[in-house]
């Protein structure tokens, strides 16, 4: 596969390894990423963890603002494929339809579940047991090409966001490359996506890292583990914000709804429409994270038990 010319268009570290495989197995011609954005407290410039891996590899890299608009510099290197993987932009169908192996996706989600830029974070969200990747044909809509293959992983209560992205983005490299050498020499499945079964995974807005403890415990507890690492779910108590890392569903039904109602050794009891989650791990506004255990031998039992949230 040496031999054929790749234009890969990624942007996250979940991209790095789809790349990085691209890298040692194909001819990757150009890197095409987001622009660089400043990030942190200090706003320093920062360049994405693709346009890294793109520079110590001597790949040219293209940044353009709006790729629906700014595409001829792609066409001109003529690849043979374009791949995507965690790009962040919708790719016109001019660019799609160009190279002769057409344009391939991994998208991280068993489509046509979950189309768009969260899968991740909704198929928790969402109390799901599976996900697994799909490699697919690109089309102009939103996840909607052809599928070519896929591959499924467990989703068990002990995974969150952060260890379902790092098993995806293993997964993901591992597919694409079982599955290349069927679309280089046309002998790839075509499946087209069953609209009756599609759901969609839109991106998290800020108001919903918000817990509603009046929803059940475990609601809530897909809540936490659905937001972390990033962007994080989060509460306020006494006026403070503080994002919740992890927690466990209790046992206790007393209580008021939506109150601190217990404060054990190594966790914090709220009040959710059934039972108690348990707040193992938090991350008060300002300060690193923490067990809930030195939280709660920071403050005096009083400021928090009975606190409504």
């Amino acid at each position: 596969m040496k031999d054929k010319k790749v234009v890969f268009m990624g942007t996250p570290e979940f991209s790095v390894p789809v790349l990085e495989m691209l890298i040692e197995n194909t001819n990757v011609i150009m890197v095409v990423t987001q622009p660089d954005s400043y990030v942190g407290r200090h706003h320093e410039l920062t360049f994405s963890p693709v346009k890294k891996v793109a520079i110590n590899n001597n790949i040219e890299v293209y940044q353009p603002e709006k790729i629906r608009k700014e595409y001829d510099h792609i066409l001109e290197v003529n690849p043979d494929v374009i791949i995507t993987c965690a790009y962040g932009q919708i790719i016109p169908k001019e660019l799609l339809d160009a190279p002769k192996y057409k344009a391939i996706n991994v998208h991280a989600s068993l489509l046509p579940k979950l189309r768009g830029g969260s899968p991740l974070h909704r198929a928790i969200l969402g109390d799901y047991h599976e996900t697994g990747i799909t490699i697919m044909y690109m089309a102009p809509g939103m996840d909607d090409g052809d599928i070519i293959t896929q591959e499924k992983i467990e989703i068990t209560d002990d995974d969150n966001v952060g260890t379902i992205h790092d098993k995806l983005s293993v997964l993901g490299s591992e597919l694409l490359l079982k599955t290349l050498p069927s679309i280089f020499d046309g002998t790839n499945s075509r499946i087209k996506q069953d609209e009756s079964e599609v759901t969609f995974a839109y991106n998290i807005k800020r108001e919903e890292e918000k817990v509603d403890f009046n929803k059940t415990a475990r609601e809530v507890f897909n809540h936490i583990r659905g937001l972390y690492p990033f962007p994080c779910a989060y509460t306020e108590i006494n006026g403070e914000i503080v994002k919740l890392c992890e927690s466990k569903i209790g046992e206790s039904t007393n209580g008021e709804v939506s109150t601190i109602t217990n404060i054990y050794k190594d966790s914090i009891g709220i009040k959710c429409s059934d039972k108690e989650i348990l707040i193992t791990r938090v991350k008060p506004s300002g300060k690193k994270e923490m067990s809930a255990r030195d939280y709660i031998n920071g403050r005096k039992i009083e400021e928090l038990k009975g606190v409504k949230l």
